[in-house]
């Protein structure tokens, strides 16, 4: 119970680590989700937090998005990130064979640092699936594969998305929702989440708030008002973490057999 008398079924924080290596459009991701925007210029992120608060009917769901360098340049901020997440996003593109050698690189390091990370839920995005018409280098049945032969049992899921066609960007972020138990494993029973509140922070110094999102706008963007703002900068070793949840049960269901679909 907290001082002002909600507990924890009434009250959540998840924070969200986002890796992968440079280019695969892991800012693009972000973006498209918050705020329904692209934008094919590619600028180096450092470290960028944003912060969402929704409502899902029986409790409030704050989430914390933490979108990292691709590069090696930041090892201390990058194991603080890998230390303090509830939940991971590891992005490649299907266009590059290099960047899934990147995530798995990502894996070992969560793997070193995570004692945990049996229970900590994954999500596994190949990014660019709208350039696969003409150059893929990476199918699906290679990462899905890896993930679930190769790998220890994970509550993890492997999933295609673009990000230039808002293509499976809002089932990103549903899939972590299934994978905490936040929300159940059928998307008819899921409904849509309900956003109370837009802010977002990042690594150069500084918080604003969005504008606010309509009353009962579903998983992802609003359109057209809540418009994802420039991200500011602060650095992560900065802010107070919190202590990583211990609640997850096992793996979900259908990752213990080695099945490629």
């Amino acid at each position: 119970m907290s001082n002002n008398g909600t507990t924890m079924s009434d009250y959540e924080r998840i924070r969200l680590v986002i890796l992968g290596g440079p280019g695969v459009g892991k800012s693009s991701i972000v973006k498209r989700f918050l705020s329904n925007t692209y934008t094919s210029k590619y600028k180096s992120t450092i470290e960028d937090l944003y912060n969402r608060e929704y409502d899902l009917g029986h409790m409030t769901l704050k989430v914390d998005i933490l979108d990292t360098a691709g590069d090696m340049q930041f090892p201390a901020m990058r194991r603080l990130c890998i230390a303090t997440a509830h939940a991971f996003l590891l992005v490649y593109a299907v266009t590059s064979a290099p960047s899934l050698d990147c995530i798995k690189q990502c894996f070992e390091e969560i793997r070193e640092q995570r004692g945990d990370f049996q229970d900590i839920p994954i999500v596994v995005a190949g990014n660019k699936l709208d350039l696969t018409s003409t150059h893929r280098e990476i199918p699906i049945e290679d990462v899905s594969e890896w993930v679930y032969c190769e790998l220890p049992k994970l509550r993890v899921k492997v999933l295609e998305c673009s990000a230039k066609d808002d293509i499976n960007v809002k089932e990103i972020f549903r899939t972590f929702l299934t994978l905490s138990r936040i929300f159940p494993r059928d998307p008819e029973e899921a409904g849509g989440l309900k956003r109370r509140s837009s802010a977002y922070v990042s690594n150069k110094g500084g918080r604003r708030n969005a504008s606010p999102a309509p009353e009962k706008d579903k998983a992802g963007p609003s359109e057209g008002k809540d418009t994802l703002m420039k991200p500011r900068s602060r650095s992560l070793i900065r802010r107070a973490s919190r202590k990583t949840k211990q609640q997850m049960r096992e793996a979900q269901g259908g990752t213990d057999d080695c099945h490629v679909s």
